[in-house]
């Protein structure tokens, strides 16, 4: 066979192995396994496999000549969910095993000639490998690996301490190093694998690689959305003649944003309060306890609006009195008709002292036909532990609706929300009001800029604004969320803020 140089390298292609190859094939494995005698596949069994799955088989040729290989079928998962050895995970080298409605992708064989090696080929094979198995829709990859090196310590450590210390780097193996890089990682050790496979005494270990991708398989027709539409109202603070009137700017803005086929309409907080005006004869707290009489309505008129309209209200936020105690109260209004209700866990030093709010105690994620959310109202965005319990109950978008009366009660929102989506690795979507209430009291100036916020990573905008409202300025705003990108952002992102936490020295822990 040649000996072709890298520096004469004029053509490299990745190609479906065909039969036709097999001659090369063959004498490239011999190449490849010079420490493993008759080591090479024979033509009846690249015929099965070429004949059972196709595009599982390819090899890497450099000017027409194969130097690279890599071959799999496809298995189904918990039929090898223990031990087992190579010969009987290729149904004794006869590949019976392959099933076409299997869920993972099984690595039989992948070589590369010494000559060309240090080039990145295998690196090129394995991401054939993945981009099959996304396109497949498999769970996963899945394959025996060798441990060459560990019999030169076998007589001091386990195969289980061996591979510790390889990921440690205290010990290179070049060939369990490299499947380790391309992001796989290890299951379990496998006792007598491949049968005379000295070098490894015989044992492998189960190298898997996890598709982020992957849709398990449903009946039901209805599929969660990958790309979801935000929309936000800036709510101008006005004088309204009463509820009439309030709804109509209401249903206006979620008229405008079912028009643009958003998903989400996140109402700001307390965006009721205009309605306190006819209360100004009461005390402050008398006023807001008046307010809080018209929530059931505004609630009821929001989940009809989401069924109308087709879209998922999240209401921002009003008083609402339970069992005697006035809290500060939001709904999920769902667009097949659901209503869920959210509460303001930590209220304002205001909100306590003048009006006499108390703290609310439900903290949850909610589901929704465009993936898992959570909302806290303004001051609970402040504090990192509730956007943390979040996110490890799978929290993928995070709502905020919010007031604020200048630009630095404002800046403590806008920068905690942009922390909240950095280090939970999700959007954060806030929304407040704006303009002047001189007939309210406590309620009399408002400032906003309404905003989507993503994590900082290649993938997104590098400032981690997908979108913005002019500050003070009656508007919507309208921006889509790709979720798929948060999934690629959490295995393989720059950094991985939710992975790389070090649970073994701290946590948030609910009560």
């Amino acid at each position: 066979m040649s000996t072709t140089s890298q520096d004469k390298i004029e053509n490299l292609s990745l190609e479906f192995l065909e039969l036709a190859d097999y001659d090369q094939l063959k004498h490239a494995m011999i190449d490849s396994y010079t420490n493993l005698p008759d080591s090479y596949w024979k033509k009846e069994q690249i015929k099965t496999l070429i004949d059972k799955f196709p595009e599982g088989q390819v090899v890497l040729k450099v000017n027409d000549e194969i130097v690279a290989c890599a071959l799999s079928i496809v298995v189904k998962y918990e039929d090898f969910s223990g031990q087992y050895t190579y010969e009987q995970v290729t149904g004794n080298y006869k590949f019976t095993t392959h099933d076409d409605d299997g869920d993972v992708l099984y690595g039989i064989e992948v070589f590369i000639k010494p000559q060309y090696r240090g080039m990145r080929l295998g690196r090129r094979l394995y991401d054939y490998r993945k981009e099959l198995c996304e396109n497949l829709n498999l769970r996963g990859i899945a394959f025996g690996g060798r441990i060459p090196g560990y019999h030169n310590y076998a007589s001091e450590m386990s195969p289980k301490e061996y591979i510790e210390k390889v990921r440690m780097k205290e010990i290179n193996d070049p060939v369990l190093n490299f499947q380790m890089s391309n992001d796989f990682h290890v299951s379990r050790v496998l006792k007598n694998y491949l049968d005379g496979d000295k070098a490894s005494m015989e044992f492998g270990v189960l190298l898997e690689w996890d598709n982020i991708y992957y849709t398990q398989p449903v009946t039901d027709t209805v599929a969660l959305k990958s790309t979801v539409r935000l929309g936000l109202i800036q709510w101008q603070m006005r004088p309204y003649s009463g509820i009439e009137e309030l709804m109509q700017q209401v249903e206006y803005f979620v008229d405008s944003l079912a028009a643009y086929r958003s998903d989400f309409a996140l109402f700001p907080e307390y965006f009721n309060a205009p309605l306190m005006a006819a209360y100004n004869d009461h005390s402050v707290s008398d006023a807001i306890r008046e307010l809080a009489k018209y929530t059931g309505m505004i609630r009821d008129r929001f989940s009809e609006l989401s069924i109308k309209y087709n879209i998922n209200i999240i209401t921002g936020s009003m008083p609402e009195i339970i069992d005697g105690q006035l809290y500060n109260v939001g709904n999920l209004c769902h667009r097949d008709g659901r209503v869920e209700q959210y509460e303001k866990i930590h209220v304002t030093p205001d909100e306590q002292k003048v009006w006499g709010l108390s703290n609310g105690s439900k903290i949850q994620t909610y589901d929704t036909d465009c993936g898992k959310i959570g909302i806290l109202i303004c001051y609970d965005s402040e504090f990192p532990e509730l956007s943390r319990l979040l996110a490890e109950d799978g929290m993928q978008m995070l709502f905020v609706p919010f007031l604020t009366d200048t630009q630095n009660a404002y800046a403590r929102v806008r920068l905690c929300c942009q922390a909240r989506a950095v280090e939970n690795e999700c959007y954060v979507a806030i929304a407040g009001s704006v303009g002047n209430l001189p007939a309210v009291e406590n309620m009399d100036i408002s400032y906003a800029q309404s905003a989507v916020f993503t994590p900082c990573d290649f993938a997104f905008p590098s400032n981690g604004v997908k979108a913005e409202a002019t500050p003070n300025t009656e508007m919507i705003l309208v921006a889509d969320v790709d979720l798929d990108l948060l999934k690629k952002l959490h295995n393989h992102g720059a950094v991985k803020n939710l992975k790389d936490r070090r649970t073994d020295l701290y946590s948030v822990v609910r009560k």
